[in-house]
Parts: structure tokens; C-alpha cells; sequence
């Protein structure tokens, strides 16, 4: 006999994020009839709504369905009592970031607002010791010379040492997430079949399944400027670490590096700019707004603002150059650092599910 065990507590909980009066829905299948996405065999997410409605959260925490949704929001547009499906996924995702997250302190600091300051005081107290150690904690005089401030080869070391121990510890949860989709949702008897790296990597890339949802078109267009835009910035911070390290630094406005850091900017505000827009003018799409969704947005925001900001400031020397780059510094951490654990932790996570649902044969 199959033994149900309801978490009332794990339900009012994602009740409680999403909105969601999880009681009302009736199970229709409309969610499922709508979306464009869900496979036939075990569609999503009506299955999905009735385990939230009994808290099942052992089979929600680890359920690679959860992670095939693009969040376009047709089934939220569809539901007869509106319960919002979409939105309840969206809470499901952001549990599923606390449960797997190690060290596991760093998932709730992500995801509560009362422990903001705290997620905020840590980069600026290891900045802080890092410049007491480094004897460079006085402002310089002449012209804005960042490394005169800031001992880079120190910083750099640092923050790429915490870097890396934060995501081996992530890389230890998605391995659980890992084992959990395959005790969820078992490969079957043909078993996994290789695992279509090139295939998932180019479903990424073009965003093809974002085409398929009718409710929030202009959502591709943003998706793709923001993470392209991201990835763009990723490549110009290692290269720029790297000049530092080969005392090439600070990069001429004319260096490729530079030009392609500065398109990315442009590409990131647009992004920023129709998401914002689209969350503040079209709830009725885009469904509830949490402070985890806000955090993300605010964060890239002023990790973008402040790092074109440090540029001005560098080649107009501003008095308050260096103020902004220690701003900046802290955004970095903020986005980087933390990117595990917060919403744009997805980015490991819905690859994850993918490589697993594709080499399952899941479409």
C-alpha cells in the first residue's frame, strides 16, 4: 500500500510564496491541455498542483517536470480559479534552491529579506580585511588608479578561492538533485542513454523552447538579451583578471574586451528593462513578483550600473571613484558569488533536468 505523507507545513509555505490558494484548484487539467511544453506521457502541471495541494514536497523537491517549465504563464492565463500554476512552480523552484543549496545557511540568507544585511555585511567585511592586509586602505591622491587601492592580485585570489569552494559545494547538491530526479522519474527499462550535451546545449543557447509559449512572447527577447548579455560579462571579468595577473591592466576604451563588456551592458539594461516593465504592467501574465525574483533583477541591475559607472569614473577621475569600485566589488560577490543559491541558480539547475529528461528519452 502507498504510504501518503502530507507536509502542511511545506504547503502553506508555498502558498505563501506564490499566492496561490492551492485549495481552490479542482483539478481540471487545464494547466496541462494549455501547455505547449508538457510531454503526453505524465503531463505537467496538473500532477504537480495536486502533490502541492498535499504538500507532498518528497515528490516535488527533485521532480525534473518542474524545471522543463519555461514560466511563460498560460496555464496561470488558462486556470478557471485562478490558482496560478505557474506561479506555484515558481516557489516549488525556489524550496528546491534552499533544500539543495551547501553550505545550507547560505540558502535561507538568499532567500529571506530580514537577512539581507547580513547577505550584504559579508563581502564588505572580507573586502575590508582584505585592504587592512594588504596595508592599501587610504584613498590615493592624483589620478584614479584602482590598483593603487586595491590590491587586485590579492583580491582576485580571494574572491576566485571562495568562488570555487561555493560551487563545489552547489556541485554536491546538484548531484543529490541528480539522484533524486532518477528515484522520481526512473530512466525505465531501456536505461539512461548517453547524455545529449550538444543537443541541450543548443536548446539553451537558441532558446527554442520559449517559442512555444503563447502568454509572454516578449519574454524570449528578454530572456535572450540577459543571459547572452551575462555571459558576455563573464568572459570580460576573466579576461580582465587575467590582464591584471600580465599587468595589462586597466584595458584602453579601444580593446575588444572592452567594446564587448560595454555591448554587453546595453544588452543587459534592454533585458532588464522589458522584464521590469513586464512584471510591473502585466501581472496578470507574469503572475506574483517575490523578493527573490526583485533580488535577481536588482542585483544584475547594479552590478551592470555600478561597473559602467567605475569606468566613467576612471577616465573622468571622480572623487568618488574608489567608493564605487568597493561598491561594485560587493555587487560582484552579490551575483557571483551567491549564484547558486539564488534564483539564478536555475542556470544549473534547469541544465541539469534537461541533460537528465533528454537522456531519459522525456521530451
Amino acid at each position: 500500500m502507498l504510504e501518503v505523507i502530507p507536509d502542511i507545513g511545506f504547503k502553506r509555505e508555498l502558498s505563501k510564496l506564490s499566492g496561490s490558494q492551492l485549495n481552490q484548484c479542482m483539478q481540471c487539467g487545464n494547466c496541462s491541455a494549455v501547455c505547449s511544453l508538457a510531454p503526453a506521457e505524465r503531463p505537467f502541471p496538473r500532477k504537480e498542483m495536486v502533490w502541492s495541494g498535499w504538500g507532498l514536497k518528497d515528490k516535488l523537491i527533485g521532480n525534473v517536470d518542474i524545471w522543463l517549465c519555461h514560466q511563460c504563464g498560460d496555464c496561470s492565463s488558462s486556470c478557471p480559479r485562478d490558482v496560478k500554476p505557474a506561479d506555484v512552480i515558481a516557489a516549488i523552484r525556489q524550496k528546491t534552491y534552499q533544500h539543495y543549496a551547501r553550505p545550507r545557511f547560505l540558502g535561507k540568507l538568499l532567500s529571506e529579506p530580514a537577512l539581507l544585511p547580513v547577505a550584504i555585511a559579508i563581502p564588505v567585511v572580507v573586502i575590508i580585511t582584505i585592504l587592512s592586509l594588504a596595508g592599501t586602505f587610504r584613498i590615493p591622491e592624483g589620478p584614479v588608479d584602482y590598483s593603487a587601492f586595491f590590491p587586485h592580485g590579492l583580491l582576485n585570489g580571494t574572491f576566485s578561492a571562495i568562488t570555487l569552494f561555493f560551487y563545489l559545494m552547489a556541485a554536491c547538491g546538484i548531484g543529490r538533485f541528480w539522484k533524486d530526479m532518477k528515484r522520481q522519474t526512473p530512466p525505465g527499462e531501456s536505461g539512461i542513454h548517453s547524455i545529449p550535451v550538444g543537443k541541450v546545449l543548443g536548446e539553451i543557447l537558441s532558446h527554442s523552447n520559449f517559442s512555444g509559449c503563447g502568454s509572454r512572447k516578449p519574454g524570449k527577447l528578454a530572456h535572450m538579451l540577459l543571459f547572452f548579455g551575462f555571459s558576455l560579462l563573464i568572459l570580460v571579468t576573466i579576461y580582465a583578471i587575467f590582464a591584471t595577473i600580465t599587468n595589462n591592466y586597466p584595458l584602453p576604451l579601444s580593446n575588444p574586451f572592452k567594446i564587448m563588456g560595454n555591448v554587453a551592458s546595453l544588452m543587459i539594461y534592454s533585458g532588464l528593462g522589458i522584464m521590469t516593465s513586464q512584471r510591473l504592467f502585466n501581472r496578470e501574465v507574469f503572475g506574483k513578483s517575490g523578493y527573490t525574483d526583485w533580488l535577481l533583477l536588482v542585483a544584475i541591475a547594479l552590478l551592470t550600473l555600478s561597473g559602467t559607472l567605475v569606468e566613467a569614473a576612471r577616465f573622468g577621475n571622480w572623487a568618488i571613484a574608489y567608493h564605487l569600485y568597493f561598491f561594485h566589488l560587493v555587487v560582484v560577490w552579490f551575483v557571483i558569488m551567491y549564484l547558486p543559491f539564488t534564483k539564478l541558480g536555475h542556470i544549473f539547475y534547469r541544465t541539469t533536468a534537461l541533460l537528465y529528461a533528454r537522456s531519459i528519452g522525456r521530451k
